[in-house]
């Protein structure tokens, strides 16, 4: 399949999809507050050790003549309570499946792995990882990178997925300046607009926005070699990535799925992540239809490191092949 048919084949079913969804307004919540300790003043707190990267961390492959790695920022694990996967749903519904594909069934767990790309002098990487978020056990992203041969500095394109923590969480670095120093910031207008729009994240874009260079969906960013494919639903801009070489093609999908299991067995159990579930879940099966069928290669930052494989057809829905 070319790419202009492929990219053609999913922007089709994702606009169908869209379509044919309705809006829900997102779930907000807050983290509480620690309680300050006042008996004494307050020493220094001794800084938190910076994450190391293991050889495991990296994985090199190839899309076509461009090299890319897979690189491992860390690890989320979602309780299986019903606030968040299969909302609306049991916990017992979401443990049958999980055990059903030899999983714990407490939690469901997911990976963040961004990934790198060389193509000629440019350096790609693809959104940023958790950092230091508190509900995830990542920040590796720096030493994986390093491990990869590569120097925060040398990256000169950054493309973000969406706005999510786990995603932009490695923008900043420990002292609030930009890690990538370097690199232009590349995410849809609708995603940058939203982004601005969220006061909790107003450090962040006054940093970025020398860097930022928003797109329209759908707009092919690096000709050749990198494509956005909006995926409605999760956020207000959310966009996969189509990277090309030769005849060879790769997926990056954001979080078109969160999980290899729950996202893809049961693509239309609501998850509280999407700020428009019908229409994320539309988008969703939509997506997962079209790469089945066109056979896609893909490349899911939250599925089990490194996140590189295929979607299969399987009775009325669908399966996760990892590359072998």
């Amino acid at each position: 399949m070319t790419r202009r048919s492929l990219s053609l084949l999913i922007a089709a079913a994702l606009a169908s999809a869209a379509l044919a969804a309705c809006s829900r307004p997102p779930a907000d919540t807050a983290p509480a507050a620690a309680p300050a300790e006042a008996a004494k003043p307050a020493e220094p707190a001794p800084a938190a050790p910076t994450p190391s990267a293991t050889v495991e961390d990296v994985h090199a492959f190839k899309i076509g003549q461009l090299s890319a790695f897979a690189l491992k920022d860390g690890d989320i694990d979602v309780a299986n309570d019903g606030k968040t996967f299969a909302v609306g749903r049991t916990p017992a519904d979401v443990a049958a499946l999980l055990s059903a594909n030899g999983q714990p069934t407490d939690a469901v767990h997911l990976s963040i792995q961004p990934l790198l790309v060389r193509s000629g002098e440019r350096v790609l990487l693809f959104d940023t990882g958790a950092g230091n978020a508190s509900f995830a056990r990542a920040g590796r992203l720096p030493a994986a990178l390093r491990s990869a041969g590569v120097e925060p500095g040398q990256v000169t394109d950054i493309f973000i997925s969406h706005a999510h923590p786990d995603h932009i969480g490695g923008l900043l670095n420990a002292d609030g300046a930009l890690a990538f120093a370097n690199a232009a910031v590349h995410l849809s207008a609708p995603e940058w607009a939203s982004l601005q729009a969220n006061k909790d994240n107003a450090k962040l874009a006054a940093a970025l926005a020398p860097k930022v260079r928003a797109f329209a969906p759908n707009a092919e960013l690096v000709p050749g070699t990198v494509k956005a494919v909006a995926v409605d639903g999760h956020t207000p801009g959310h966009s996969a990535y189509e990277i090309a070489s030769g005849e060879e093609r790769l997926l990056y999908i954001g979080d078109s799925a969160h999980s290899s299991i729950v996202s893809v067995q049961r693509p239309q159990w609501t998850i509280q992540f999407d700020g428009d579930a019908p229409k994320a879940e539309a988008s969703r099966v939509a997506l997962l239809k079209r790469i089945a069928e066109g056979n896609v290669h893909v490349y899911a930052v939250h599925f089990p490191f490194p996140g590189l494989g295929r979607i299969k057809a399987q009775g009325e829905g669908f399966v996760w092949v990892p590359d072998a």
